[in-house]
């Protein structure tokens, strides 16, 4: 279970329990722990990272919450398949995307938004309030003026498609804000991990707000299928690049 180091004073951002939750999460993740393998006892464990017991015990804990483990008595805590771990977590995300994500889990990812997105920017369109699209079009000025390769640049793009959500009035749709907006972060991180790419993916952004604010139901769907269509050919892009 996980690399056998010591949780030391450098990791100190972070409770202990995340951390180690953080760790065997991501080695689950990258294949080290396979599903249906049984883990080492509480104590052993703990012994062996220099952990508390009960650190120890509540990462196991968040990572039952997390659908990646499964603990019962006497049978002792097993990995669980893939089928059953809740991969749109947030915090799962950015353990996957920390290291090599798997592509076709990108383009898992990429459908999915294909899916919600499109149909939340015609909502958008028919349902937004002038409050709604001034928070879409600061978002667009704040990308334009810290760019995407860079942490406010990023949250301003997540808002930008957390504004959309929240527009469709949709409290099912909103719900997805927080995993959809982790998903873009994190792929837009990964597309930057090593240089900038040639092509300046803004345009596309203000298309679907310029749809959005025309009240174009057709248009903001359309140009939000192409946003994410361009965006998966970037991240096609970053995945053949070497060692990517």
């Amino acid at each position: 279970m996980g690399s056998g180091r010591k949780i030391g004073s450098e990791e100190s951002v972070l409770r202990i329990h995340q951390t180690i939750a953080r760790d065997l999460g991501t080695a689950i993740l990258t294949g080290k722990h396979r599903p249906g393998e049984l883990f080492e006892g509480e104590i052993e464990a703990s012994e062996r990272l220099g952990v508390s017991r009960t650190a120890y015990r509540e990462a196991v804990r968040i990572l039952i919450a997390k659908g990646m483990l499964e603990s019962r008595p006497k049978a002792g805590t097993r990995v669980l398949p893939r089928s059953r771990w809740n991969v749109l977590d947030p915090e799962m995300l950015a353990w996957m995307f920390a290291g090599e994500p798997d592509a076709s889990f990108i383009r898992d990812l990429f459908e999915l938004r294909g899916v919600i997105e499109p149909a939340a920017a015609e909502f958008a369109a028919r349902r937004r309030t002038d409050d709604q699209l001034a928070t879409m079009e600061t978002a667009l000025a704040e990308m334009g003026r810290f760019g995407l390769s860079t942490p406010d640049g990023r949250a301003a793009d997540q808002r930008f498609h957390h504004a959309i959500l929240a527009a469709t009035h949709n409290d099912a749709l909103e719900a997805l804000a927080s995993s959809v907006g982790a998903a873009v972060s994190w792929t837009t991180t990964f597309k930057h991990r090593k240089k900038l790419l040639p092509r300046d993916p803004l345009p596309d952004h203000r298309a679907v707000f310029q749809a959005i604010a025309a009240r174009d139901t057709a248009a903001a769907r359309a140009t939000m299928a192409e946003l994410l269509r361009l965006a998966l050919a970037d991240m096609d892009i970053a995945l053949a690049e070497p060692g990517g």
